[in-house]
């Protein structure tokens, strides 16, 4: 098989896997992509597992795929930012910053403004309310239709009011 086949056959698993994942049939899913990563190992796959994994509260293997997802492709964003979620999830406000602002600086990554709304729950979280504020600022800026960022910075508004 060419490069160009194993690919496209890695996506269909890919693809095959998020539907499961969507469905909440995560077993599936993480066979799938475990599947799609045999044939062609993409960051998007071992960051969507690790995502999987996070459903069943496995997350260091979540965060494993996440570091694997970096090793195949530093530029992409999402692994970053997941694992300061995951971080977030088991308390360490401290250790998931700097994953989350290696997130906003990712040259590919989408939704952009997820890493500025996890950074902005970090220090609503410990109370550094104009942080969060410029966080989530941010946030509603790169993305003016999401309700999450727009709710967000409406709760953090009216607390300085």
């Amino acid at each position: 098989m060419s490069e160009a086949d194993l690919r496209e056959r890695a996506l269909a698993l890919f693809q095959e896997a998020y539907a499961h994942q969507v469905q909440k049939d995560l077993d599936e899913a993480i066979r799938l992509y475990q599947e799609s990563l045999a044939v062609y190992p993409t960051a998007e796959a071992h960051t969507f597992l690790g995502w999987t994994y996070s459903f069943q509260g496995r997350l260091d293997d979540a965060i494993a795929e996440c570091h694997k997802a970096i090793a195949v492709d530093p530029d992409f964003g999402n692994p970053y930012n997941d694992i300061g979620v995951y971080l977030i999830e088991r308390g360490d406000l401290d250790g998931a910053v700097p994953w989350l602002e290696r997130a906003k600086q990712a040259p590919r990554y989408e939704p952009r403004h997820f890493p500025y709304m996890n950074l902005g729950r970090v220090y609503l979280r410990r109370g550094q309310w104009r942080e969060a504020l410029r966080e989530l600022e941010a946030a509603a800026r790169l993305a003016p239709s999401d309700p999450g960022a727009r709710r967000m910075l409406h709760e953090i508004r009216a607390r300085f009011n």
